[in-house]
C-alpha cells in the first residue's frame, strides 16, 4: 500500500468557475490530475485530499465532484479547506460520500499500519499583531489540532505510522518552529501533508525538520501531480 497527496483540487462541476484565470498551470489541470493519478494509484492505495475539493456552495452541489472521483482508485480521505463552504456537520458529510471516501474532522482514521489525522488550521502568527477574529479562530483550530491528534493516539498501535493533513501552511514563509509544528513533534507525527497556497509560493515543497516530514502539495505548484507520500 503506497500514499499519495494531492489538494486544492477547486472543482466546480455544477459551479462553473474556471481555474485557468489564475494562469497557464490550471489549464485542463483536472484532466493532468486524474491522468497521474489512473498512472500511479491501485485500489489498494491511499490518496490524500487536504482541502478546498470542491467550490460547490451547498452539500448536495457536491455530487457531480464526488462522482468524478469515485471512478478513481484508491481510497480517498479529505479534510476541509476553507473554500469548501458546502461542509457544514461532519455527519452530514459522510451521510453522501461515495464508497471509498473518507473524511476527517477533529479526529482520526486507520488504514493497516497507517493512521492520518487532520484540520483545517488557519493563518498563523508572524510577528504581527493578529486581529481579535483570526487570533479567536487561530486558537480554536490548535485546539482542533490537538483533538484530531489525541484521537490519531487512541488509534495508534506500536510501530504504526502517523500522517497528519492540514490544509493550511503549518509554518510561515521562514519555516520557523510554532506552536503547530511543537504539537506535530509532541505526538510524534511522521508525515505532514498540506496545501492552500499557491503560485506564489516562497516554501520548500518537502521539508524535513525536527523529525517531521512536510509536503506542500497544492496541485498547481506540484505540476498536477500526486506527491508519493511514502
Amino acid at each position: 500500500m503506497k500514499i499519495f497527496a494531492i489538494s486544492d483540487l477547486h472543482l466546480s462541476i455544477n459551479n462553473p468557475k474556471p481555474m485557468d484565470i489564475f494562469g497557464p498551470t490550471w489549464e485542463g489541470y483536472v484532466d493532468k490530475i486524474f491522468d497521474d493519478w489512473r498512472n500511479k494509484v491501485t485500489e489498494d492505495d491511499i490518496v490524500l485530499m487536504a482541502g478546498d475539493f470542491s467550490w460547490a456552495m451547498k452539500l448536495e452541489e457536491t455530487a457531480p465532484d464526488f462522482a468524478l472521483l469515485e471512478k478513481l482508485p484508491g481510497k480517498k480521505v479529505i479534510i476541509r479547506g476553507n473554500h469548501d463552504y458546502w461542509w457544514k456537520s461532519i455527519s452530514a458529510v459522510r451521510a453522501i460520500l461515495p464508497k471509498n471516501f473518507f473524511a476527517i474532522q477533529n479526529d482520526a482514521i486507520k488504514f493497516d499500519n497507517f493512521v492520518i489525522c487532520g484540520t483545517r488550521l488557519w493563518n498563523l502568527p508572524d510577528g504581527k499583531k493578529m486581529t481579535p477574529e483570526n487570533e479567536k479562530i487561530y486558537k480554536r483550530e490548535l485546539i482542533r489540532l490537538e483533538l484530531t491528534l489525541q484521537g490519531a493516539k487512541k488509534l495508534q498501535n506500536d510501530g504504526d505510522r502517523l500522517i497528519c493533513m492540514l490544509h493550511y501552511p503549518p509554518y510561515t514563509f521562514k519555516e520557523e518552529d510554532n506552536e503547530v509544528t511543537a504539537l506535530l513533534e509532541k505526538y510524534g507525527v511522521e508525515f505532514v501533508v498540506y496545501g492552500h497556497i499557491h503560485a506564489y509560493c516562497r516554501q520548500n515543497l518537502v521539508l524535513n525538520k525536527n523529525g517531521v516530514t512536510y509536503f506542500l502539495t497544492s496541485c498547481d505548484i506540484v505540476g498536477n501531480k500526486l506527491i508519493e507520500i511514502c
